[in-house]
């Protein structure tokens, strides 16, 4: 049992708990013990919060001897860890950047705190890519995580460190943040659930931010239930955070509906899409048809200018960067230079030293675009694209009620297997639009690619504040894949030798 409860399900923990089969407090101590033996392998976590999951798991029981464990919430007993962009009093929160090695959280972020109320034992933080800049957790400055299905793969970005930890059964649930494909991306490259809500469902605060009107935190999960459940403990209006909408909707009440009546939308310029593999778009293909014979009706729909999306992105992306890291500045807080006469030099040198390569490459992109007689060009033509985009999204939704495409087009790639920026930044030319748009999207796995032999996700896409769409998608299609299950290598305890 010590071993396995990073593979049980939210529900099967809370079963146990209530029958006192076991403890909270065996829970978490059988959890730390896990990600000491097999974590070596993966380098998920950056930082183990050992006494804050102790702590957690004595509340939770105590809860559990007055038989008021049901009234702690939705992640009562279950251990989640946090990517390392998300504040927690007491532990670093460093981004994975040098720039903020040492930085230590004064302060909680409300989807964090969320999780603590709802009775879930924080487990720790999670490696990511730095200040969430990557789609392979490459950039991390203490290291890349790898893919827990094959350890000389990357786990997809930037969220990377979260979604390794769930696939490798050391967690059962874990959260991150997705600016343009940071959760769907690694979720499909691992093998799991992986949610981007709409934008406003989940508070920012506290969150460090890259991109502040595209930034989304969501739960990565091995079953569509548990990462409804996790949605329902972090999802709502937050008066720190204007952003945040109210949200009173139970993400599990519709998941047993099945896809009986579902217009699901088909569209055919992903699936003809450059780069798109045979094995990948093979399994979407599998997965229409699933759907299909499930009682939903297929309809095509166009989004003419997608493809547009990647360009807009990486305007936009840039300059909301370029503002966000302007705070890192050596002398508020953050990597301080030693032994600079002046402050000019002392701030030249702290970003220049702080930063890794890709971040300041998008800090000095970012400067670019908003500079005078630029601005013009590209923000403004940008912002007018980001219309466009969300009004082709809205007027394909008047039609269906989910879409279905591919995550990305291809598994995951190997390590130093692409070193051009820009073929990296084409990883995510599937999930961009949906965040410059702001719906709802999110990975569901269906199997391994036919070439490969790594995991392979579908992107579902809902409407602005009706994710439930997505999320019942999903279900009907886990009956007939599955639930995700832990890699083979990390399966039943095993520590990926």
């Amino acid at each position: 049992m010590a071993a396995t409860f990073g593979e049980m399900s939210v529900r099967q923990i809370q079963a146990g708990l209530a029958a006192r089969e076991f403890s909270a407090a065996e829970v978490a101590r059988a959890t730390l013990e896990r990600i000491g033996a097999a974590d070596e392998a993966v380098h998920a976590f950056l930082q183990v919060t050992e006494d804050l999951a102790l702590a957690a798991a004595s509340r939770v029981d105590a809860a559990a001897a007055e038989g008021r464990l049901a009234e702690l919430g939705p992640l009562a007993g279950v251990p989640v860890g946090y990517k390392d962009n998300m504040n927690l009093t007491g532990t670093r929160t460093t981004c994975s950047s040098n720039m903020l090695r040492d930085y230590v959280s004064p302060y909680t972020a409300t989807c964090v705190q969320r999780t603590l109320d709802a009775g879930a034992l924080p487990i720790g933080k999670l490696n990511m890519d730095e200040f969430a800049f990557g789609s392979s957790t490459e950039t991390s400055a203490f290291g890349p995580t790898r893919n827990p299905w094959d350890l000389g793969r990357v786990p997809g970005g930037s969220s990377g460190g979260s979604a390794a930890a769930v696939a490798a059964g050391l967690v059962p649930v874990t959260l991150g943040s997705d600016t343009g494909g940071s959760i769907r991306q690694p979720g499909s490259f691992c093998g799991i659930v992986a949610v981007k809500p709409t934008y406003g469902v989940v508070s920012r605060y506290g969150v460090v931010a890259f991109g502040s009107s595209l930034d989304q935190v969501g739960p990565f999960a091995r079953s569509v239930e548990d990462a409804a459940l996790a949605l329902n403990a972090i999802a709502g209006r937050d008066e720190l955070d204007c952003t945040s909408q109210p949200c009173d909707v139970d993400f599990t009440a519709n998941l047993a509906e099945g896809a009986a009546g579902l217009r699901v939308g088909v569209v055919p310029a992903f699936m003809e899409a450059a780069g798109l593999t045979a094995e990948v778009r093979a399994k979407v293909e599998e997965a229409a048809s699933a759907l299909e014979a499930a009682g939903a009706v297929l309809v095509d729909v166009e989004l003419p200018h997608a493809q547009a999306a990647m360009s807009a992105y990486y305007v936009l992306g840039p300059c909301e960067a370029f503002s966000n890291l302007a705070r890192f500045d050596s002398v508020r807080y953050g990597y301080c230079d030693p032994g600079h006469a002046d402050l000019g030099s002392q701030y030249e040198a702290s970003r220049e030293r702080g930063f890794g390569p890709e971040a300041r490459r998008r800090i000095m992109l970012g400067s670019y675009l908003l500079s005078a007689g630029v601005y013009d060009t590209y923000y403004y033509p940008a912002q007018q694209v980001r219309t466009l985009i969300t009004r082709d999204y809205l007027d394909a939704f008047e039609k269906v009620d989910v879409i279905l495409a591919p995550v990305a087009p291809r598994t995951a790639f190997k390590f130093g297997e692409i070193g051009d920026p820009t073929e990296m930044y084409l990883s995510d030319m599937f999930t961009i639009s949906i965040n410059i748009a702001g719906n709802g999207g999110m990975s569901m796995p269906v199997g391994l690619g036919a070439d490969t032999g790594m995991p392979v996700g579908v992107q579902l896409i809902a409407p602005p504040f009706r994710d439930a769409n997505m999320l019942r998608a999903a279900a009907a299609l886990e009956q007939v894949f599955g639930p995700a299950p832990v890699a083979p290598a990390f399966a039943d305890g095993k520590a990926g030798e």
